[in-house]
């Protein structure tokens, strides 16, 4: 069982209110709980979703979840990607499958994403954030915000207010958090791009693939929601009235709509929720904190659909800023620790609103022939795996012929030297801790001094150094990865979101030190 988060008492602050309970903001509890820091989350709605939206985490996002602990789960509720089979006058005309090529290499364990839906995830991260003794205040509605040099006070609608230490608004593209900053959203909506969505339910169509009916006049597209016997993600391009405006979604317009383009019995499909206009926004916040409060996920940047990125971008969001949060609130870095999240991923929201604008323009040119279809949002670059922080004030100096400081750090197979037992550097990896791994014999003095001196911040492995905690690296994918010469003592420090913070010699582990104490002097 996982230690209980600190609770503060009923008079005092909290150290971290976190505002809307979708993936962002409970990967962000999550991984604060993890690490003792008191911490409430709150959210306007009356009772949990059950909003489908997002269909799952991409790869990148899935290293995040095992290092929260729950990557099991996840893979276990929802599927692989499926097949997309393209529809064209109602007759199947091609049959894609977008990861046919890709497998999982010792550096890449996960090189597709799960399909999952919303909900499905969110109640796997709420259950694992009860597993510390934190749960999401449900009917709570953040209705104003102030704030002084020592704390946050938000007002909610229901005459309460909550005293906390910092505040993350993860509250979605209309973040009231966002507003009460006075923060801009700039950007632009495309008011001609508009789709309809709900979750439907549709008897006697294979759920063993994504059902895409591409026609000239729109189209309809059906993918089965995981964990359910005949639910289904339902988009369309909706219906217009006389004056070309959209036709507001409703069962009897999917009905229609699914007939059309599917040439199927309407009452095949018979339940239609959560349903939705969709426009393509393209805007992002021109800052991510001001003061003790801080945006995350959609509350920051909001995007075209086209390659998964949304919740995806809101996940590593929380994960580049919960280890920062949590060193400041416990007072072992100074407040100028959090402007290297906006600093790291402000330029990361500006590259995905490039790329899912770019992936749409893709799609929306291959559907105009028959077999075109989805697979054409997806790239190499919508898993995720390459994107870093080499511009980084936390990521300056070091590399090899294969990283260089800011990188995503790659995972491994290896031995534990001690017992013989299969070991991960992604195990290593885990929790909420620095990770210094030391590559050689030559490393060893380095790697045992350093966890002497931060044994409260940095773990020290060895590959293949005879240190304390070590690890064999039997077919050299350790040092492949990380492009380490046998020749040369080499040491590598990974922050704890799992980023390359420095790569350095081991006749020179002074940078170490230097580093991880510039953490803590930050002024």
């Amino acid at each position: 069982m996982p230690p209980t988060a600190a609770t503060p008492t009923p008079t005092s602050p909290v150290p971290v209110l976190i505002v809307g309970s979708g993936p962002t903001g409970l990967t962000l509890a999550c991984d604060l709980a993890r690490r003792s820091v008191g911490v409430r989350i709150i959210d306007k709605s009356p009772e949990f979703p059950r909003s489908s939206r997002a269909k799952g985490p991409n790869p990148r996002s899935l290293e995040v979840l095992e290092d929260l602990g729950v990557v099991d789960r996840v893979l276990a509720a929802g599927s692989a990607p499926l097949r997309m089979r393209k529809y064209r006058d109602g007759l199947p005309v091609a049959e894609t499958d977008p990861f046919a090529s890709s497998h999982p290499t010792p550096d890449v364990p996960y090189d597709r994403g799960a399909l999952l839906a919303q909900w499905q995830l969110e109640a796997i991260l709420r259950d694992r954030l009860a597993e510390y003794g934190v749960h999401v205040e449900l009917g709570s509605e953040a209705v104003g915000l102030s704030q002084d040099p020592e704390s946050v006070t938000v007002a909610l609608a229901d005459g309460r207010s909550i005293g906390a230490r910092y505040v993350v608004g993860c509250d979605g593209g209309h973040s009231p958090v966002r507003k009460m900053l006075g923060v801009t959203f700039e950007g632009k909506t495309t008011e001609e791009q508009a789709m309809v969505c709900g979750d439907v339910e549709v008897d006697g169509i294979d759920r063993g693939v994504w059902h895409q009916w591409f026609d000239e006049d729109g189209a309809v597209m059906l993918c089965p929601i995981p964990g359910t016997r005949t639910g289904w993600w339902f988009q369309a391009g909706p219906e217009r009235d006389t004056a070309g405006a959209p036709v507001p979604p409703s069962l009897e317009s999917f009905r229609r709509l699914f007939a059309k383009h599917t040439r199927l019995p309407a009452d095949l499909l018979t339940r239609a929720t959560l349903l939705s206009t969709y426009r393509v926004n393209e805007r992002m916040a021109d800052r991510y904190r001001v003061g003790r409060v801080l945006l995350a996920g959609d509350a920051a940047h909001v995007h075209s659909v086209a390659g998964g990125l949304g919740m995806n971008t809101g996940i590593q969001d929380a994960f580049n800023l919960g280890w920062k949060l949590a060193r400041v609130a416990e007072g072992r870095s100074d407040q100028r620790l959090l402007d290297t999240y906006e600093e790291e991923r402000l330029p990361v929201a500006s590259w995905t609103l490039d790329i899912t604008a770019d992936r749409l323009r893709a799609t929306l040119e291959a559907i105009r022939q028959p077999g075109g279809g989805l697979d054409s949002a997806i790239s190499g670059e919508t898993a995720g795996l390459g994107l870093g922080y080499h511009w980084s004030s936390l990521s300056p100096t070091g590399s090899t012929p294969r990283l260089r400081a800011g990188d995503r750090a790659p995972d491994a197979p290896c031995h534990d030297t001690a017992t013989g037992a299969p070991a991960r550097l992604f195990e290593a990896f885990a929790g909420p801790h620095f990770t210094l791994l030391g590559f050689g014999p030559d490393t060893a003095e380095a790697l045992r001094a350093t966890e002497a001196a931060y044994g409260d911040t940095v773990r020290a492995y060895g590959v293949d150094a005879g240190a304390p905690r070590d690890l064999t690296d039997d077919a050299g994918h350790a040092r492949t990865a990380y492009g380490a010469d046998p020749a040369t003592a080499l040491l590598v420090l990974v922050r704890p979101d799992n980023h390359v913070a420095l790569i350095t010699l081991a006749t020179r582990s002074g940078a170490i030190a230097d580093y991880l104490d510039g953490l803590g002097t930050m002024a």
